[in-house]
């Protein structure tokens, strides 16, 4: 994790990929660290978020965001230190939440930065998770769009990543029955032990359509939609009248190059949803809830220091190991929020 002071070392998007990521698809350049100017703030990079939208914007297909060019920066939320600043508001030393990028240091306008203060600054890290987008994703997806109530049952793909484990949390406070949906027996125990959830399933086992019709007697009421593929093809038939569904993500899809073979489904899950009145609503979370963070940011951390939220970190040391540490998450391999280390704590 040693730094050159006088060197900013860079991960570009050396080419889009064909499918999954590989690392030829990244490419570690060393430049020299900006200048800043009356307004700016010098960031030198200590956590990196690693997160599946990333996918996309490697992608040059449309979307709801632009696509990061040929050469350009790789973008990424970083939590980073104030190195030299020319803002009234920031100091060397502050702790700031930015979108710094795949790199050792930038540059961002005071505007775009939030300072990190309090109990959070003493894990800077969780801003880029429970605290941060991925709980902020996971709070207003379930709540605004999924209102669960108590009683019903919850079903959470993904069920101990960032947004997963905490949807989850969040719905057993709401009173509700969870069932998370994982890979791997180590996660699902996981899940249960750690995340409170009451059961968790391996989606890597055979017969899930049967297992999650057993552990679901009463139906779906919510299915917060992070997957996609096979596991929600299990979920589907077992939808309550009125079910509601938020769409976050769809991973197992993310490195497809065409539609699945086999017949077309698309009549059947619109007969579902006319025939069981159900809500399926996509979101994105800056765009459609930006102006409700503080309500977010509030409640998750009264919950947190109440020690009501647990959470799990899968951190990787050195910036040069961000892509294969990427390229494992689109996999499923990660165990937890994906932070890469960038640079040392301390100034």
């Amino acid at each position: 994790m040693s730094q050159n002071n006088s060197v900013n070392r860079q991960l570009v998007l050396a080419s889009r990929p064909k499918g999954a990521p590989i690392a030829d698809n990244f490419r570690l350049e060393k430049g020299a660290i900006p200048p800043i100017e009356n307004g700016q703030v010098l960031l030198r990079s200590v956590y990196l978020s690693l997160d599946p939208y990333m996918r996309g914007r490697m992608s040059d297909a449309p979307s709801y965001a632009a696509p990061v060019q040929i050469d350009d920066v790789m973008t990424g939320g970083v939590v980073s230190r104030v190195v030299d600043s020319k803002h009234a508001d920031f100091k060397p030393g502050d702790w700031v939440l930015g979108m710094g990028g795949w790199q050792d240091y930038s540059v961002a306008e005071g505007k775009a930065l939030r300072k990190l203060e309090g109990n959070i600054a003493k894990h800077p890290s969780l801003a880029l998770g429970v605290l941060g987008m991925p709980g902020f994703t996971a709070y207003m997806g379930l709540l605004d769009i999924g209102e669960p109530k108590a009683g019903e049952t919850v079903v959470v793909a993904a069920a101990t990543g960032p947004v997963g484990s905490l949807v989850g949390q969040i719905a057993k406070l709401k009173g509700c029955r969870v069932i998370g949906i994982a890979g791997g027996d180590e996660k699902c125990r996981y899940a249960k032990e750690h995340f409170g959830f009451d059961e968790c399933l391996d989606h890597r086992a055979p017969e899930l359509e049967k297992r999650l019709a057993k552990a679901c007697p009463d139906g779906i009421d919510v299915y917060f939609e992070n997957v996609g593929g096979a596991v929600f093809d299990a979920v589907l038939p077992l939808l309550n009248t009125k079910a509601r569904i938020p769409v976050c993500g769809l991973v197992s899809q993310y490195n497809a190059t065409s539609l699945p073979e086999g017949p077309d489904r698309l009549s059947l899950l619109q007969g579902t949803i006319l025939r069981k009145r159900m809500r399926m609503q996509g979101f994105i979370i800056f765009d459609d809830y930006g102006h409700r963070y503080p309500e977010f940011a509030k409640q998750m951390g009264e919950w947190f220091e109440a020690g009501k939220i647990n959470f799990r970190e899968d951190i990787t040391d050195g910036l040069e190991n961000a892509p294969a540490a990427f390229i494992g998450l689109l996999e499923g391999k990660n165990f937890g929020k994906v932070v890469v280390r960038v640079g040392k704590d301390d100034l």
